[in-house]
């Protein structure tokens, strides 16, 4: 066992020994192995190096080549270019100096051309000159051939100027008018009664009477009662005044605001009607009798609104068209004649292209500031103006509203349209009724004006002051003059008379040869 314990004890160093010197074999193999690869490495990295440079050194030259190749084809190019452009700038040389040349001979025909017209000058003022001797030597003759002074002879050939300057004036007036005429009347009278007819509105208005009826003349002294209070009671309560005279079975309500007299005239009717007449009930028909006119009023307000197609009314300007119902001037009731302008603008404006439910709101809205009432300030254009302006109505309503009598100036065609259009519904025949003495003192001022003119014999207002017809003296009036002369008493009458719809002017000039068979 110790001869094993003591081998081991050898053995084992001597193995270690071994082992120690094979691994110092097997790393210095190992370490010239790695230094064979590493030195392989290199060499083979030296020739990829080596590869690469000649590769880089051959596309260097080939890039360089096409530079040079691009650079000299942009040379050549340039150079073909420089070229043209020298030969360009020689034919511009080659031009300017032709233009020089042609401008130099130029201003040579042009001095010599201002020489000869310098010349040419001298003459004609020497040529004028003896023009101007020749002429006052001719004046000098004439005015010591026939007598006259030269202011004479200027107020005479004046005289003549003026004559046929008023021939001339008439031709050309005569020529215009049937110009304007041909290309205007036919249209303007084909839409006017093309809308006239499609209106088709009744001629006869509603007419609020102020008289009354009554059943017997024992119901005279009940309206007035015990000593008249019944009858104070009544114009207290209505504001409107009754007159009872000796007219028999009749009594008159009088009063400015149509509106309170037909509410008295209705209240007067249910008091006769019921019998009872005293303050007490007087108070109470009045107050039922004004609860009904203005839900009356109120509903023909909305029905004319809603019967035309206007929408988004105020109230107070429904109230208002409203009391144009009981509205009237000359004879013709507001309402009826607002309608007719309403339809008659609906009408035209169709035909024109325009904005129908506008028009039609500018027809019916034209006279609202007719049922303001007294407290009205201005005119009803100007107050209905302001009306519409304070209730948010359109610029074109407003305007037409105060521009239709032409108050203010004209803003849209709107305002011209229910010019025409309120002359058209009051010129037409029954619209409106005129008192005898204004009648008669239209037609005698129409006749004046026509017979103020120098040359008429006579003058005649026909079909109701809508046609005067005058007659010339065929010797003093020519048929030029007598042209000029309707143009003139058109435009006169325009200027000093006013009137619906329009005046026929008619001159009429004939030579009449009369003989007698003895």
């Amino acid at each position: 066992m110790q001869i094993f314990q003591l081998l081991g004890y050898i053995l084992l160093p001597v193995a270690i020994l071994l082992g120690y010197f094979v691994c110092v074999i097997i790393s210095r193999r190992k370490q010239s192995a790695s230094e064979k690869r590493i030195q392989n490495l290199v060499e083979e990295a030296q020739r990829e190096a080596e590869k690469i440079k000649k590769e880089s050194e051959l596309a260097i030259k080939a890039e360089l080549y096409q530079h040079r190749e691009a650079f000299e084809k942009e040379t050549q190019e340039t150079k073909i270019e420089l070229r043209q452009q020298e030969k360009r700038l020689s034919k511009r040389e080659d031009n300017l100096e032709r233009k020089m040349e042609l401008l130099t001979k130029k201003e040579r025909y042009i001095d010599t051309f201002s020489a000869n017209l310098t010349l040419k000058e001298k003459k004609l003022d020497e040529k004028k000159a003896e023009l101007e001797r020749i002429i006052e030597e001719e004046n000098r003759a004439l005015l010591k051939i026939s007598g006259l002074s030269k202011e004479e002879a200027e107020r005479l050939l004046l005289s003549r100027l003026e004559k046929e300057l008023d021939i001339k004036c008439s031709e050309l007036i005569s020529k215009k008018v049937t110009e304007a005429k041909e290309s205007a009347e036919q249209i303007a009278m084909s839409l006017i009664s093309t809308a006239i007819q499609r209106c088709a509105a009744t001629h006869t208005a509603e007419n609020i009477v102020s008289s009354i009826e009554l059943p017997n003349n024992e119901m005279k002294g009940r309206i007035i009662g015990r000593e008249g209070r019944n009858i104070r009671a009544f114009e207290k309560a209505t504001g409107i005044d009754v007159i009872v005279d000796d007219t028999p079975g009749v009594i008159v309500l009088s009063g400015f605001d149509s509106v309170r007299r037909e509410i008295a005239r209705q209240s007067m009717e249910k008091l006769i009607l019921d019998g009872r007449i005293h303050p007490a009930h007087i108070e109470e028909v009045v107050k039922e009798t004004e609860k009904e006119i203005e839900q009356v009023i109120q509903e023909t307000g909305k029905q004319t609104c809603f019967d035309l197609g206007i929408h988004n009314v105020h109230p107070e300007i429904i109230k208002l068209l409203g009391r144009l119902k009981y509205r009237t001037s000359y004879g013709q009731n507001q309402l009826q004649h607002s309608i007719e302008v309403s339809n008659l603008m609906g009408i035209i404006a169709g035909e024109l292209k325009l904005d129908v439910p506008l028009a039609k709101r500018c027809g019916l809205f034209h006279d609202i500031g007719k049922a303001i009432g007294p407290e009205m300030e201005g005119t009803h254009a100007t107050a209905g103006a302001d009306l519409a302006k304070r209730y948010d109505e359109k610029p074109e309503v407003i305007n037409a509203i105060a521009g239709h009598h032409e108050e203010i100036p004209i803003e849209s065609i709107y305002t011209v349209l229910v010019s025409a259009a309120d002359a058209i519904s009051a010129g037409r025949p029954g619209a409106r009724r005129e008192t005898l003495e204004k009648y008669i003192k239209r037609l005698e001022k129409l006749e004046g004006i026509a017979t103020s003119f120098t040359g008429v014999e006579s003058a005649y207002a026909i079909q109701a002051g809508r046609e005067i017809r005058v007659m010339v003296c065929p010797d003093k009036v020519n048929d030029k003059i007598a042209a000029k002369m309707c143009y003139d008493i058109s435009k006169e009458i325009e200027n000093q008379l006013e009137y619906p719809g329009e005046v026929i002017v008619t001159v009429i000039r004939e030579t009449r040869f009369v003989g007698h068979a003895r």
